[in-house]
């Protein structure tokens, strides 16, 4: 019986369908804040309240919980322009929460409004008017009351003006908003997250009083510290520090090179034997729950500085090698970054991504850091003494998993240019496309802790091969004895005690002959190596498709700048004219393949830890078998048909880089 033929749908000039406003928004809520309860965009409110506080226009910000599920956030700051803006002729305060990327964060020149602010993206209120159910916003500036109310984004009551009363303030902002109980998996605000975050934003901004009402219960909490970062660390540890808090701080003045005026950072650290490291850093005053470029700065700073004290008084044992990790193991901090243009990624900035953060923070924490320990030798000597022992702990476990290979093991491949570190979880093997690249990343890499197999080719289509055949294929014979695992399948138990790097990273040029090198080892461990993907080794490797020079711009010197895809260097490019750059003033290199870059931009854009992009391979939205059934319609020498069917439907959804 015959199978009655797919008719693919109709794409024509009506298939496109463009949003305006503020739909992507509500199409797409999850690309723009956190989904599952509707704290993050409570929080754009309070990080713009907390912005004018920075700027030194504020100092009460008060949150008030109501018992109708609207949450309202009060400042004394200067109050939401509400006249009409030159260009859009539209009130201000509507533009702000009715407009994707409109805001008074981009301006970061001289005379800016916010030199310094955690809204960047321009997208923040408007995202937390796109989901309310209402929201009502009152400002008072120049003697004046304005009130403005939306509904789901829209304008429902017109903004309305009027002289302030007698008692009013003289200004600031109320805004009060409802969520949509619809855009979020649970309507409830979690109330410790939120205590906390009110708490640590009057940690930062000392002398700024910050206040939580909730109307159910009647309770009221007030936050209002002089002492800063270290009263906040000695309350929050769960252990006696070894040697007394190490507190500083450093900023860019006007004759600094490579930073702007007033970038710098803030920091208290702790160490302690025991207990649970407490950190938590912050850029612009927005917490980044998963760090990023300026706790990595802080980690090099304190390295460095132990490092050299270690060095100056030879207290090192003989054997034993100092990695960041042995410094940072035991550190606890709050760590508070100012950055002049704070890139973030994704949009609720839970991670700067800022290249130059890591030297930001670490040149003004190293010099600190070196000078108080050399004042303070005994504290010094103590604080070495606990990085000393970490390294010894890890060394020693790196030599338990070398015992366990005994002296049956492979010979190694002669193209492995392997680390020097044996410590399994610090080190990482890259599998890279071609000899010239697989040069200049030995040239480029951290010798300690990375190795470099260079692939000849492309290499075989393992999906259809038989285990013990395998091996009969040179490239293939050579990843396994690098990595020192065996091939596996999904139900075996393989022995992994002879696994010799933590991560396994295919890095590959970033065009379509890449982008199927990287298909074909993806094949071979999730086929032969399943074992390695369920334990979170393997990963792959992310490089830059472009690199644009820009010439100095304001306070900012000439850098050099980065971007994945189209996409990104359209931002970067559309970034630059909002800075005031001439249009065409910027020069654009496109990378054909790794091979044309420099050692120290493979360093700087794909290998260095802190400011690469590194991508974890997991199955994803596929169970087991899913995968297989994917992978197979891919992969498979039969499923020609299957392939063509998939070419016809999806062919559009793909960009294709040639």
């Amino acid at each position: 019986m015959a199978t009655p033929s797919k008719t693919p749908p109709a794409y024509s000039e009506g298939s496109i369908r463009v949003l305006k406003g503020l739909e992507p928004v509500k199409q797409r809520p999850g690309m723009y804040t956190r989904t599952d309860n509707p704290l993050h965009i409570i929080q754009e409110v309070l990080d713009n309240a907390a912005d004018e506080a920075l700027a030194g226009h504020g100092k009460k910000i008060k949150v008030t919980l109501h018992v109708d599920g609207s949450v309202s956030i009060d400042d004394d700051g200067r109050g939401i322009p509400f006249g009409l803006h030159p260009e859009e002729k539209a009130p201000v305060v509507e533009l702000v929460f009715t407009r994707l990327h409109a805001g008074g964060k981009f301006d970061k020149g001289a005379g800016g409004a916010y030199s310094f602010s955690g809204g960047l993206h321009g997208v923040g209120v408007s995202v937390t008017n796109a989901l309310s159910k209402r929201l009502e916003v009152q400002s008072f500036r120049d003697g004046s009351a304005a009130r403005i109310a939306f509904s789901g984004g829209d304008v429902v009551e017109p903004l309305q003006v009027r002289p302030a009363e007698t008692g009013e303030r003289r200004s600031g902002t109320t805004v009060r908003a409802w969520p949509d109980a619809k855009y979020f998996e649970s309507p409830a605000l979690p109330v410790n997250e939120l205590t906390h975050l009110l708490r640590s934003k009057a940690v930062l901004m000392p002398g700024v009083t910050v206040t939580l009402v909730v109307e159910k219960t009647k309770e009221t909490q007030q936050w209002l510290y002089k002492g800063g970062l270290r009263d906040y660390l000695m309350q929050t540890l769960n252990a006696d520090p070894v040697i007394p808090l190490f507190e500083g701080a450093g900023h860019a003045d006007k004759n600094a090179d490579n930073f702007a005026e007033g970038e710098g950072a803030e920091w208290c650290v702790a160490f302690t034997e025991e207990g649970q490291p407490v950190r938590e850093s912050y850029v612009n005053l927005i917490p980044t729950s998963a760090g990023g470029t300026h706790e990595s700065g802080l980690r090099d700073g304190l390295f460095n500085a132990v490092k050299s004290f270690v060095e100056l008084h030879s207290l090192m044992p003989k054997g034993v090698k100092l990695l960041p990790e042995d410094v940072f193991a035991r550190a606890s901090y709050v760590l508070s970054a100012k950055v002049l243009d704070p890139q973030f990624q994704g949009q609720i900035k839970e991670r700067l991504n800022s290249r130059d953060a890591v030297r930001l923070v670490s040149s003004f924490v190293r010099p600190a850091l070196e000078l108080w320990l050399n004042q303070h030798v005994d504290y010094g000597k103590r604080l070495a003494e606990l990085a000393i022992k970490a390294a010894q702990t890890r060394q020693r476990a790196g030599q338990k998993v070398e015992k366990r290979k005994g002296s049956g093991v492979a010979v190694l491949p002669g193209k492995l240019t392997d680390c020097e570190s044996k410590d399994v979880a610090h080190n990482e093997v890259f599998l890279v496309e071609g000899d010239s690249a697989g040069g200049s990343a030995k040239m480029g890499r951290d010798k300690e802790s990375q190795a470099i197999l260079p692939l000849r080719g492309k290499v075989l289509n393992t999906w259809e091969v038989e285990r013990d055949r395998l091996f009969a294929n040179n490239e293939i014979h050579d990843i396994s004895v690098a990595i020192g695992v065996d091939p596996h399948g999904p139900d075996d138990s393989p022995d992994l005690s002879g696994l010799r790097y933590g991560k396994i990273c295919i890095l590959s040029d970033a065009d379509v002959d890449g982008s199927h090198i990287q298909v074909l080892l993806l094949t071979l461990f999730f086929r032969h190596f399943p074992k390695l993907i369920d334990t979170g080794h393997v990963y792959v490797a992310k490089p830059p498709l472009f690199r644009v020079d820009a010439p100095a711009r304001g306070k900012k010197p000439a850098s050099k700048m980065y971007a994945l895809d189209e996409g990104e260097l359209t931002a970067i490019l559309d970034k630059l004219r909002k800075d005031g750059v001439r249009e065409g003033a910027w020069t654009i290199s496109r990378f054909k393949g790794l091979g044309e870059m420099s050692a120290e931009q493979l360093w700087e854009t794909t290998l260095n830890p802190d400011t690469r992009r590194l991508l974890q391979v997991r199955l994803g939205r596929f169970d087991l078998q899913g995968t297989q059934g994917e992978i197979t319609k891919l992969m498979g020498k039969g499923e020609a048909a299957a392939r063509r069917e998939l070419m016809e439907l999806r062919a559009d959804d793909v960009e294709v880089d040639v």
